[in-house]
């Protein structure tokens, strides 16, 4: 596979294989694209622009977002009443089902499923695909479907259920895996055999079902990681904290630009930007607040000097990054506020997902240029490769791109 390396005009850079899309909001953790010229519309009742969708499997939680990995698209499916836990693999260009690999479940049964056991985003790096599931369990299986390792996890108090994703660095798998009891912790899984390579724990931080954004600060890798009471630099090495600054985010990923990390909790309640230190001193502070920013568990994106947040009921806010000074409001009706947007090189900001679907430009006015549904509504957030759109619905697989 060809190697692929992108500068984002945000100041990140980051290498990845070209056209893949390998983990929760793709090669930057952000939401952001290289790729330009997606289509804008498409329908599901007419077709247009539905390049080809294939049925899943019937699952009780099926939350998490595809990845795409040179010619094949990874989903995972859980069922709840009997945990039942599934990773499934389909040809990147027809939907044809390739394999369906159960993963023998964890030790954990949920009282409580409305989170359910399979909120989790896979990862992988090429070579295996890193599976986490709410049972509180972790799978390695190679790109035939075939299970390499499978861990347990030490411990499974966490709130409700799991919602971080695994993330790789190096040659471990990451999981930020915050709980109640005083039981929060880091942890880094040896990509190859599975076994505890470190853990840090972090008592002092109450649950979250965030996943951290590994960004790049004076030239070394860092996580900004988005705990109960805190954001957070962490060196991905050795989870070692190297700052802390007072904020909350419970459910969203951290996003970074310009010297600027945002979070909120997803759960309602104020927003925060960071300014970071961009040196590498460790030297951070409050930058602004925003008082209130309703329930919404998708994660924000950042786009030039605007950070956009879908927040409950559809609502979108442009906020200038610089100030946190509202730009504009718009109601997206029937937009999916679980859902994480992505931003692409040519300015556009894609609200998508199996259900109804948004694209707008980017820029300080509200500037809408497509509205689309699929009638398959689900909380999975979009995958894009190769000039197309994969969605992951309650019913189907989608795959969206330009009709020749």
């Amino acid at each position: 596979m060809r190697i692929l390396i992108l500068t984002i005009a945000m100041g990140l850079c980051f290498s990845t294989w070209g056209g893949d899309w390998a983990g929760w909001r793709g090669p930057t953790g952000q939401g952001l694209t290289s790729e330009s010229d997606l289509p804008v519309k498409w329908d599901g009742k007419s077709g247009e622009n539905v390049l080809w969708k294939t049925p899943l499997p019937k699952g009780d939680t099926p939350y998490s977002s595809p990845i795409v990995i040179g010619d094949r698209v990874i989903v995972t499916l859980a069922m709840n009443k009997a945990p039942e836990h599934h990773v499934l693999c389909f040809n990147k260009n027809d939907g044809k089902p390739m394999w369906d690999t159960p993963v023998p479940p964890g030790q954990w049964i949920l009282s409580d499923v409305r989170g359910g056991y399979g909120a989790a985003t896979p990862a992988s790096d090429g070579e295996r695909i890193y599976a986490l599931f709410g049972s509180a369990v972790i799978a390695a299986l190679d790109m035939d479907g075939k299970i390499v390792w499978r861990k347990d996890l030490p411990r499974h108090d966490f709130d409700v259920a799991i919602g971080c994703s695994p993330f790789l660095f190096g040659d471990t798998v990451i999981l930020q895996a915050d709980m109640v009891k005083k039981k929060s912790s880091i942890m880094a899984f040896d990509k190859k055999t599975g076994d505890m390579k470190w853990e840090v724990m972090r008592p002092e931080m109450n649950f979250a079902h965030s996943t951290p954004t590994l960004v790049t600060i004076a030239e070394k890798p860092m996580l900004l990681v988005a705990a109960s009471e805190a954001l957070q630099g962490v060196d991905p090495a050795d989870g070692a904290v190297k700052w802390s600054v007072k904020a909350k985010g419970d459910t969203v990923s951290p996003v970074w630009a310009n010297g600027v990390a945002y979070i909120d909790s997803g759960r309602g309640g104020p927003g925060f930007a960071v300014n970071v230190d961009a040196a590498g001193k460790g030297e951070v502070a409050q930058r602004w607040m925003i008082k209130n920013v309703p329930e919404a568990f998708g994660s924000p994106v950042i786009v030039g000097p605007n950070l956009y947040r879908l927040q409950g009921s559809g609502i979108l806010k442009c906020y200038s990054l610089a100030d946190g000074k509202e730009v504009y409001t718009q109601r997206l009706e029937g937009a999916a506020a679980a859902v994480s947007p992505i931003a692409t090189a040519d300015g556009k900001i894609y609200f998508a997902s199996s259900g109804k679907s948004y694209v707008v430009k980017a820029g300080d006015k509200f500037e809408p240029i497509g509205m689309n549904s699929l009638d398959d509504a689900n909380y999975a957030s979009p995958a894009i490769s190769d000039g197309r759109i994969y969605l992951k619905g309650v019913r189907f697989l989608y795959c969206i791109g330009t009709k020749k």
